[in-house]
């Protein structure tokens, strides 16, 4: 048997449209920004609505999708996770790196709504995947096998969260006006610390894209600070 006996080709057969519009500050996994919204948009040919007939009887599912931003710089035996602060090394296999032989990701999200109108798109909670991510398969999630609740973390023990207020500069604060839910995004995604492990300047102002928007803010002792909402 030879090494290509099982090599297959991948196309996608959707496209995510989401809120994070690059990688950084986009959740490290799936579920803990729940207000972030997103679309999976079927391609041609796969853009039937017999293809996901009985996929909204179910909560929640599986997104199988290609690492596009960052296949081009190949793999490595060993990476340096972010949560160990990028000094120590594990196995690629023992981490969710990016960097891997087969650049495919794998992300739970909850399914609020199938649309089969005018184009075939399933619309999502949850996902940490950035905008225009190429999406391989979609399954169904299914609980009463696949919950483990009792499962090990490994070096992942816990969520890394900053558990301060947060505070608005006044541009901010008019930045949001009538934008509840972009203030509820940004909340969620300074509460779970976007910053490299190793990155703990207070004096460091950081920045993001977020839907139409830019935000900058700083990590001070006490408190987060938004600086500034601009349009992106």
């Amino acid at each position: 048997m030879s090494n290509s006996d099982h090599v297959i080709s991948l196309k996608p057969i959707a496209y995510i449209e989401s809120d994070f519009k690059e990688k950084f500050a986009t959740p490290r996994q799936p579920g803990l920004v729940p207000a972030a919204q997103g679309r999976v948009v079927l391609q041609a040919p796969f853009n039937q609505a017999d293809a996901v007939q009985g996929l909204e009887e179910f909560s929640h599912i599986w997104l199988i999708f290609g690492f596009h931003a960052t296949a081009q710089q190949g793999w490595k035996p060993k990476v340096r996770p972010p949560r160990l602060g990028g000094n120590a090394k594990l196995g690629v296999f023992a981490t969710r790196s990016t960097f891997r032989p087969n650049p495919l990701g794998l992300s739970l999200v909850r399914l609020k709504k199938v649309s089969t109108q005018k184009e075939i798109c399933l619309h999502v909670e949850g996902a940490d995947l950035i905008h225009g991510t190429p999406v391989y398969d979609i399954k169904p999630y299914l609980p009463w096998v696949e919950s483990q609740p009792y499962a090990l973390s490994g070096f992942a023990v816990d969520d890394q969260t900053i558990d301060l207020p947060i505070q608005y500069a006044p541009q901010a604060v008019a930045a949001l006006a009538n934008e509840s839910s972009l203030q509820t995004l940004i909340e969620q995604v300074l509460r779970h610390d976007p910053r490299p492990a190793y990155q703990q300047d207070p004096q460091r102002v950081y920045g993001c894209h977020l839907q139409n928007v830019n935000v900058q803010w700083q990590v001070l002792a006490d408190h987060i600070l938004v600086n500034s909402i601009t349009p992106a």
